[in-house]
């Protein structure tokens, strides 16, 4: 599988997830729109919190440390709230939007 992004061929495993991850910000729309999702600009505050976390730890958080860490800067965050934004589960399909690769653990978090 693979996104063209930017008018290049970009890497993706079978699950859509890219193989390097992709900070551009057409990488967003390329898989947003793969993934049926119309973004919003809170779709994009946690896109963006995805990638720092993964330009910082080499790996995106987990769905409780992901929602522990929104709350800081969205207190009305709520597992309902992640879901209804990322109802294939917030972490894995937040990771896979922003641009980066699988999330560890049992087949991503």
């Amino acid at each position: 599988m693979s996104y063209v992004i930017s008018g290049v061929e970009c890497a993706a495993d079978e699950e859509g997830y890219l193989l390097e991850p992709n900070y551009e910000d057409d990488a967003v729309a390329v898989i947003a729109a793969a993934e049926g999702l119309d973004l919003t600009p809170t779709h994009w505050l946690i896109v963006q919190y995805m990638r720092e976390e993964y330009k910082e730890h080499g790996q995106t958080p987990n769905f409780r440390n992901m929602l522990k860490d929104i709350q800081d800067f969205m207190p009305e965050a709520d597992s309902k709230f992640l879901y209804d934004l990322f109802p294939m589960g917030p972490a894995k399909q937040a990771a896979k939007i922003a641009g980066l690769p699988k999330p560890y653990g049992k087949g991503g978090y």
